[in-house]
């Protein structure tokens, strides 16, 4: 496969560009080039040549087709919260920003789906559906920020996995237009389809190195009567595996799992201004449960018995929507209280649910004896097994060493991901950072199959070039 390489565009081009679209269409602003040029990562310093900005599939189509004609590489660009680089343009690539395609379309009440187009933000969907009762049951902390293409792109996970599963699990059909300019409607309307492979499937999660997706329809789920939010103090991992056991024998719809260490919790809690719900033991679990308003005694009873078995040291059941929202805040504020004001080095992985302890303890080990400096922050999602590891450096290292030092510790810990059969990625997908760790989670056969299925769709290599494979 040839891979796109920056390159002087034929004379011209520019103009054909402005003749076929009008001048709103196209920047080359600075600001924008440096905003839309890369993602929550901040891995390289921007550099596309240009941010394109279209309204319609159509417009889309033309624009690939175009590209593809120059050979000009491009990088679908949407929410940009992805945290492996994959919607950064630092090789002279044009943005493809899907921002100004954010139509919803009205509810299927009868099949219980939207059609809404790739620009659209996740909590619009998740508000554009609530009033029917109907929820796309795909959240994350960023979903104000987050689009719908985005989360096809790299099948996102989030918060509600335990619940709901992944994004893939809630897709009917997939909008692509191919690096050619080609429209392709994959699955249709269609709840059983079974002819041949599944090419929705194969887009959901490809990072937008296959084309770029446009539009879709989403599968929608009953929105909850009501959710209780638990918050609680443990002693270590294995306290909170075991009450993550004890909580699936439980007579209620688990929906939430989260876990935060104890420096997670202090940093949340200090950044945001919260006044910590529990004392911070080793460990912090924030627990959510759907309808538990049916029988309310069970609950009381479950918590009961979680507190006289001493499964947890300390807890809180929020009494109001807002104390819900003030526990959610601490969890879904880790990442933005790490980040801040710092230089972190960050991964997302993940491993089998029950070796999560033995996994855990084995990292905060390697850290603590190689790297001691290093302030460690371990948070995830039990449910499915996925931790988020971010690795903030110490005041005065300058920041060449600092990610030197961060590069010699992967490779221990990726080694560490294969030896518990886990991945390297567990929900930002590959994009730029995790591409050197690939192997370590998929063989190279698979790998060669990727690389087969990439130069179908893309033979010139002009989608998000340098992505994952």
């Amino acid at each position: 496969m040839t891979t796109a390489l920056p390159q002087a565009l034929p004379e011209g081009f520019w103009n054909e560009l402005q003749t076929l679209f009008g001048p709103a269409f196209l920047s080359r602003e600075p600001d924008d080039l440096k905003v839309y040029g890369q993602d929550w990562s901040g891995i390289l310093e921007p550099a596309p040549c240009a941010v394109a900005f279209p309204r319609s599939t159509d417009e889309v189509a033309r624009l690939l087709e175009l590209c593809s004609r120059n050979r000009l590489a491009v990088v679908p660009s949407g929410g940009r919260t992805g945290l492996s680089g994959g919607a950064c343009a630092a090789q002279g690539e044009l943005v493809l920003s899907l921002t100004r395609m954010n139509r919803l379309e009205p509810l299927d009440l009868a099949a219980r789906t939207v059609r809404v187009q790739a620009g659209a933000v996740t909590e619009a969907v998740h508000q554009h559906c609530a009033p029917a009762g109907l929820t796309w049951p795909v959240d994350f902390a960023s979903k104000g920020s987050s689009t719908v293409g985005g989360n096809l792109s790299t099948n996102a996970g989030g918060v509600r996995v335990l619940r709901y599963g992944n994004t893939r699990n809630w897709v009917q059909s997939v909008e692509l237009v191919t690096p050619q300019g080609q429209v392709l409607e994959l699955n249709g309307e269609l709840e059983k389809n079974n002819t041949g492979f599944d090419l929705r499937q194969l887009v959901i999660g490809a990072e937008g190195t296959l084309g770029v997706i446009t539009a879709a329809t989403l599968k929608l789920a009953p929105l909850p009567r009501s959710a209780d939010v638990l918050f609680f103090a443990l002693s270590d991992m294995e306290a909170v595996i075991r009450l993550f056991t004890f909580a699936r024998q439980a007579p209620f719809a688990l929906s939430a799992f989260e876990t935060l260490s104890r420096a997670c919790y202090l940093k949340s809690t200090a950044f945001h201004g919260k006044t910590p719900p529990v004392a911070p033991h080793g460990a912090l679990v924030l627990m959510e449960v759907e309808d538990a308003d049916r029988d309310r005694e069970a609950l009381e009873s479950w918590l009961q018995q979680a507190f006289d078995q001493g499964l947890v040291q300390d807890g809180v059941l929020a009494q109001s929507p807002r104390e819900a929202r003030d526990l959610w805040q601490i969890r879904e504020g880790v990442a933005e209280a790490i980040l801040h004001g710092g230089l972190v080095h960050q991964h997302d992985v993940s491993v089998p649910v029950s070796r999560l302890p033995e996994f855990s303890a084995r990292i905060e080990a390697q850290y603590a004896r190689d790297y001691p400096e290093f302030e460690v922050f371990i948070f995830g999602h039990i449910g499915d097994g996925n931790l988020h590891i971010f690795i903030r450096s110490p005041e005065g290292l300058p920041k060449e060493e600092f990610l030197a030092r961060c590069k010699a510790s992967d490779a221990q810990l990726f080694s560490f991901v294969r030896d518990f059969r886990g991945s390297v990625s567990a929900e930002h997908g590959i994009g730029l950072l995790k591409k050197a760790a690939l192997p370590y989670s998929r063989p190279e056969f698979e790998i060669a199959l990727m690389r087969g299925i990439k130069q179908a769709f893309d033979p010139w290599g002009l989608m998000n070039p340098g992505k994952m494979l």
